[in-house]
């Protein structure tokens, strides 16, 4: 079918026919095979099955699955793919009580899903040196990513969580050692203690990952700036923003 004759036919149907159709064109089917809790609002979930055969993936890509529409999705940085198995792992953490949290919290091995991806969004392959990445809890798996796909590569961690003991556990559990976890503090105190790890950094030539929320990646891509370090050594992605759901 054409492009046109598709979008024809969409035009005429019923939005749940509609929706089933969007996703057997663009998602690939999945079933989950666990959902572990590796610490509080942390979770590990694993997904199988022959349409994530054959893919090709990089750390750092992302997928975004639906939990309603085919248009209702929330994004994740896979942690691994394993193509010849067909299966991939994603850490998701619980923040709230939204639809994103209520299925990482409900959903159990047997349950279906569709995804959309991998595709691009956190491109490290340029990156030379030491590579230090900072984020949130929502950077975690990104973190966990490339620690997975590049064993060899030298990172550090930094990273400003609402529960230092949880995110610490979950780290721990994804084999991230040696990351600095700081707690946030009012009018983001904690943001001066880290921006005082970023001259040591620079001194070691290393190439800065900025990821999570959007106003600490701002703060911090502007003292990198102050410190002259070229915009090829510094890649950022926000994942979200105070008042809106999520960033893609």
């Amino acid at each position: 079918m054409t492009e046109s004759g598709f979008a024809d036919r969409a035009a005429t149907m019923k939005p749940g026919l509609l929706n089933q159709a969007l996703r057997r064109l663009l998602m690939r089917h999945a079933t989950v095979v666990a959902n572990e809790g590796v610490a509080e609002n942390f979770r590990r979930v694993t997904l199988e099955g022959p349409a994530l055969k054959g893919v090709v993936w990089f750390a750092g890509q992302k997928v975004q699955i639906a939990i309603g529409g085919a248009f209702s999705t929330r994004t994740y940085t896979p942690i691994e793919w394993n193509a010849e198995a067909g299966r991939t792992v994603i850490l998701g953490y619980m923040h709230g009580s939204g639809p994103g949290s209520a299925w990482l919290r409900d959903i159990e091995p047997g349950d279906e899903c569709d995804i959309l991806g991998p595709r691009a969004s956190v491109d490290t392959g340029s990156l030379t040196g030491l590579l230090a990445v900072f984020g949130d809890e929502t950077s975690i798996g990104l973190a966990a990513a490339i620690a997975h796909q590049d064993r060899g590569r030298a990172c550090r961690c930094h990273f400003e969580v609402e529960n230092r003991a949880s995110a610490e556990r979950a780290l721990a559990e994804l084999g991230i050692a040696d990351a600095a976890v700081l707690a946030k503090a009012e009018a983001d105190r904690h943001l001066t203690e880290m921006e005082a790890t970023l001259p040591e950094l620079i001194k070691a030539d290393a190439s800065f990952v900025l990821t999570g929320k959007a106003g600490t990646i701002q703060r911090l891509r502007q003292r990198l700036k102050q410190h002259n370090v070229p915009s090829k050594r510094i890649v950022t992605k926000a994942y979200w923003a105070p008042g809106k759901i999520g960033l893609d």
